[in-house]
């Protein structure tokens, strides 16, 4: 099982902070088409997605016990 947890905005748009999921030996981008399709407003914006707290690419393999972070775009000054 792979735990997510949606920050910021994000929260608003899934209407949760976080859920589990099954997606163990997917890849992230497998794991960003089960979001946007459940999620469908993830789209409108970036979002970086981080496994174990390091930003992802695309290929990587989720593995069980993972978390993924959906990471809205942030700014500062």
């Amino acid at each position: 099982m792979i735990e997510l947890h949606y920050f910021a905005g994000l929260r608003e748009v899934t209407g949760i902070a976080q859920e589990t999921v099954d997606l163990t030996g997917r890849t992230v981008e497998e794991l960003w088409q089960w979001a946007t399709a459940k999620y469908p407003d993830l789209q409108s914006g970036s979002v970086r997605i981080a496994v174990n707290e390091e930003y992802a690419l695309p290929a990587d393999v989720l593995n069980d016990g993972d978390v993924a972070a959906f990471i809205p775009p942030v700014s500062g000054g």
